[in-house]
This record gives structure tokens, C-alpha cells and sequence, in this order.
């Protein structure tokens, strides 16, 4: 009888550790696909920015694929001297989307940004 209580009380140490793992790997497969989404919607954002140096409105907001977004062009405050013979100006690209659930991934990048008189 003592033996049928220990080898149970093994199989049960042994079911509780597995499920244990399974749950882990559940959260964990359920975070990598969060943070995939969240991506592939700062990406369909990020696609949107307009090119060849067109101006970029201050202030952009909206919603993905049921992901908030903003993005906001500042002038940008590097160590980096204007050139006077160049057409083009840095700016500061600041993208800053979040998911349903809460998660935000914030993108920051530096495009050039036709002057405006043109050159």
C-alpha cells in the first residue's frame, strides 16, 4: 500500500512539473505572437511615411489593424551642423504604436526633409 502512495505521489510530481512547462510555453508562444503583430503594424505605419524628402505633418495619429499609432516629426538636435549648399534638413521620426492588450514599441529613426524654399 505504501509503495502504491509513493509511486502515486511520484506520477503526480511528474504530471504537475509538465503542466508547469506546458503553461510557460503557452505564455510564451502567446507573447511572440503579440510582439509579431505589434511589428507588422509599426511596419504598415512606417511604410506610410512619405518620400523624397515631402514634408511630414508634426503630428500623426491613427489606427491599424486595432493598434493606436503616432508619429511625430521634430527637427532633428544631433551634432550635426546644417550645410548650407545642401536642399535637405534632418528630422527626428518618432513612431509609437500600441497594442490592444496594452504593449507599446516605440521606432525612432532620422530622415532628410527637402528645405523650404526648396534648395
Amino acid at each position: 500500500m505504501i509503495e502504491a502512495v509513493v509511486a502515486l505521489a511520484l506520477v503526480m510530481i511528474g504530471l504537475a512539473a509538465i503542466g508547469t512547462l506546458a503553461a510557460t510555453n503557452s505564455r510564451g508562444a502567446w507573447k511572440l505572437e503579440q510582439h509579431a503583430a505589434l511589428a507588422g503594424a509599426a511596419r504598415l505605419v512606417a511604410s506610410t511615411i512619405p518620400r523624397a524628402g515631402a514634408p511630414i505633418p508634426e503630428d500623426l495619429a491613427g489606427n491599424v489593424a486595432g493598434h493606436r499609432w503616432q508619429m511625430r516629426a521634430t527637427p532633428f538636435l544631433g551634432d550635426v551642423p546644417e550645410v548650407p549648399a545642401s536642399r535637405f534638413i534632418p528630422q527626428r521620426v518618432e513612431l509609437r504604436v500600441r497594442s490592444p492588450s496594452g504593449a507599446i514599441l516605440s521606432l525612432e529613426t532620422v530622415r532628410l526633409q527637402l528645405k523650404s524654399g526648396g534648395g
